[in-house]
């Protein structure tokens, strides 16, 4: 009799349990904050407004995406925004390189460690740009024009001791070469400069300045990187992404990729982390991030989980490095 009665209860209890409602999956439920640690005009800014407008074309959000320009103290302003906002599901970063540079070079109280690594959605290219009337039009040229100079050539980059100027530090010490660095506050005021012919070239990403050199008023020298980007479709009359050469092969022993990546604040729950894990997953499968990719030269890279924490801590380590020797690690 006490095994009947104990059998009742336990089916009673599967009843029960089977007819009630399965837990939902957590999702927002207000406006998600983008919070992007550069100026207007930028990569970054650009990239926010590619996940924006695709999450709206595919609806793979309830809940609307408002982008928050935070590029105060080169990028900064943003990272403690984020930071400072612990347990908070509805905003994430769109995180570069800065959030190692920064830190080291001011002691900015920062560590992504802080933070909950998402995803990493793409890696940027540098390339060295130059206005094109100038009469160098190769990298060779380009050099030989550099050292022949009674003054240094003025470079422009975003921001001070940041990616633009690693690479800027890293072209001096291999090469012999002298620069005067000017920094800017996005790649995209740094490209109408160089239009302008203020400064002498740049190092933008292909985005910053692919308006420009579709329109003939930059030349694309060299991309830093250990490989040709594989784009071959025309950019410009008779240039595809895939005919600018490598800096190394060209003379200029200088490689650099740029993490684009996805954290939101500390300390949210798996379910949370889990819902913008599954996001990016969605929005990187689409045509119009393939085509965004493309059409701005960008390495089309996904990592999550442990592969994405490992991946930050050699980064990390690549920076320490690089910034080591430039001497742009604070004391």
């Amino acid at each position: 009799m006490e095994t009947l009665h104990r059998r009742a209860a336990l089916l009673c209890a599967a009843v029960l349990l089977a007819s009630a409602p399965a837990r939902a999956a957590w999702e927002p439920t207000k406006p998600v904050e983008v919070i992007v640690p550069a100026g207007a005009g930028g990569a970054s800014d650009q990239m926010a407004r590619i996940i924006q407008a695709t999450v709206t074309k595919h609806q793979l959000m309830k809940q609307p995406l408002i982008i928050q320009l935070k590029g105060g103290a080169s990028g900064a302003e943003g990272m403690m925004d984020v930071k400072e906002s612990p347990g908070d599901p509805h905003k994430f970063l769109i995180a570069q390189s800065v959030i190692y540079t920064i830190p080291l070079a001011t002691k900015l109280p920062f560590n992504w460690r802080e933070l909950t690594p998402i995803a990493m959605i793409a890696q940027d290219e540098f390339v060295l740009w130059v206005n094109s009337e100038t009469p160098y039009k190769t990298t060779q040229e380009y050099v030989a024009a550099v050292k022949a100079a009674p003054d240094p050539f003025k470079m422009g980059g975003t921001g001070s001791k940041r990616e633009d100027h690693i690479i800027t530090a890293a072209m001096e010490k291999g090469n012999g070469l002298r620069f005067t660095y000017i920094p800017y506050k996005s790649g995209g005021e740094c490209s109408t400069q160089l239009v302008g012919k203020h400064i002498d070239s740049n190092v933008n990403n292909p985005s910053e300045s692919v308006a420009q050199w579709r329109a003939g008023q930059v030349r694309a020298l060299c991309v830093f990187d250990t490989e040709k980007m594989p784009y071959t479709a025309k950019v410009t009359t008779d240039l595809a992404w895939s005919d600018i050469p490598t800096c190394r092969s060209v003379g200029v022993p200088v490689d650099y990729l740029m993490l684009r990546s996805i954290f939101l604040p500390g300390k949210v729950t798996a379910d949370q982390a889990a819902y913008y894990v599954g996001l990016f997953k969605k929005i990187t499968a689409t045509p119009e991030w393939k085509q965004y990719l493309e059409t701005n030269a960008l390495k089309p890279v996904l990592l999550t989980g442990a592969d994405f924490t490992k991946y930050l801590e050699g980064d990390e380590k690549r920076h320490q490095d690089l910034m080591a020797a430039a001497g742009f690690i604070a004391k």
